[in-house]
């Protein structure tokens, strides 16, 4: 954890900003994976994480900004809780560590929380992304499951302090970016034909135990590289094929790395992939120039996809002016996704408090296909932490479909694009802090041109 002061400032600053009612955080619990007792990882709520430090199963916690008291609600641990776990630190303990004098037991805090409606006192509450916070709220507020109404004020309180990355998050996050990029290194290096995918996770994921880190989200290693999140690793990987990996580390005290990066499994691309390699790079690097205090990160995206645009027409895939292609939204056929997102205690930092808040200001986001994708499109500020990873994809299923309706025929050269739809994909991402007169790479270096793989390989 940090130091308690850390903390204190946090709820300060958070009371402040929202201004009256009582602040309720539900924490996340054990989840069972086929029977009570074998639970999958356990992950705490990262605002929970943000404002009380605590990475502990089965607690809750009130910011009582009318009244002025802060509560962590728990139960402290059993004699068969001490017998399996051995001893812990009492919760009074954990909580005076970040600066909380008052704890109370699990079941005070619906009497907490009638009281507090008793009084009509306005009670905030986050959005749920776990079926038990749904089941809670139930509980404590009589909110039936899908009927509850997030507070905005409470949402943007939040979003306006965790997305301002401190000089101690900074700190934390790089140690997870480091550890990430050995992932990558390690990947890119042992990487053959022949191996199954899941070899090369094994090797990857190793890294991140060996470094005292856990994964800060399920890896993605694909010989498919055209389907974006692939969670199979079952291929045996050929040796003209090139292996995808979406990988990150996350440190014990919850802040994420989040780096791809794409390899051949020969020792070196054959030159139809050097081809589409180079024009990811190309937008991947016009994307980095731009990274600066007052830059939109829309517009950041829509010059990547210009890049991409541009090399696709040097291919003769696609034709016309490359900044039209990208406004009609003809360059989601290669790259349908975003180009990157807030990052720190999540990989996707805050999304489950809504991209709208987080990405966008509070902003409308765009419902075109392939720029509704964009996580992030607001002016970007010093203290942002953000992930940059345009990607080239060449997915049959898209061709087939936009083919069969002629959409874009102004744009696309379906002929030529068919004679390319079994490439694959390509994507490489990297980690950046916006500074006040730039930007920053945070981790170690991993290889990003084609020159740098093979030199690995």
């Amino acid at each position: 954890m940090f130091s308690k002061d850390t903390y204190i400032a946090r709820r300060e600053g958070l009371k402040k900003s929202v201004g009256s009612g009582l602040l309720l955080f539900l924490g996340n619990d054990e989840v069972g994976r086929n029977f009570e007792d074998n639970y999958y990882r356990y992950r705490q709520d990262s605002s929970f994480l943000y404002y009380f430090g605590q990475p502990y199963a089965g607690l809750n916690a009130v910011i009582d900004i009318d009244n002025n008291r802060e509560i962590i609600f728990g139960d402290e641990l059993s004699i068969d809780h001490i017998v399996w776990m051995g001893t812990q630190p009492t919760l009074h303990e954990k909580a005076h560590g970040v600066g909380i004098d008052t704890t109370l037991p699990s079941a005070d805090l619906r009497k907490y929380l009638d009281a507090a409606r008793a009084a009509g006192q306005r009670i905030h509450t986050l959005p749920t992304y776990r079926p038990e916070h749904q089941l809670k709220l139930w509980r404590l507020l009589d909110i039936l499951p899908g009927t509850d109404t997030p507070s905005v004020d409470f949402i943007r309180a939040i979003v306006n302090q965790r997305n301002y990355k401190s000089a101690e998050e900074v700190e934390e996050i790089e140690r997870a970016c480091n550890v990430t990029a050995d992932m990558h290194i390690e990947a890119i290096r042992c990487t053959r034909p022949g191996m199954k995918e899941y070899e090369v996770v094994a090797r990857l994921e190793e890294v991140a135990a060996a470094n005292d880190c856990t994964l800060s989200f399920g890896t993605i290693a694909t010989i498919n590289g055209q389907t974006l999140h692939n969670p199979c690793h079952s291929n045996t990987i050929g040796p003209e094929d090139m292996l995808l990996v979406d990988a990150g580390a996350e440190t014990p005290m919850g802040y994420s790395g989040d780096m791809s990066s794409t390899v051949c499994a020969g020792k070196k691309f054959t030159p139809r992939q050097k081809m589409v390699y180079d024009i990811q790079v190309a937008s991947h690097r016009a994307a980095v120039e731009m990274l600066r205090p007052g830059v939109k990160f829309l517009d950041c995206y829509e010059k990547s996809a210009e890049v991409i645009c541009q090399g696709m027409k040097d291919l003769g895939i696609m034709k016309g002016d490359p900044v039209e292609a990208v406004k009609a939204g003809a360059h989601a056929m290669f790259f349908p996704c975003g180009l990157g997102h807030m990052m720190g205690l999540d990989d996707h930092d805050m999304e489950n408090l809504g991209e709208v808040y987080v990405g966008y200001d509070g902003k409308p986001k765009s419902t075109q296909f392939g720029r509704k994708s964009l996580r992030l499109a607001r002016e970007l500020e010093p203290g942002f932490v953000l992930t940059i990873e345009p990607g080239v994809y060449f997915i049959p299923e898209l061709i087939d479909y936009w083919g069969a309706e002629g959409r874009f025929k102004e744009f696309i050269n379906y002929d030529e694009l068919n004679k390319w739809r079994d490439f694959g994909g390509i994507r490489n991402e990297e980690d950046y802090l916006i500074t006040p007169d730039g930007a920053r790479m945070l981790g170690k270096k991993i290889p990003l041109t084609t020159e740098e793989v093979e030199a690995m390989r």
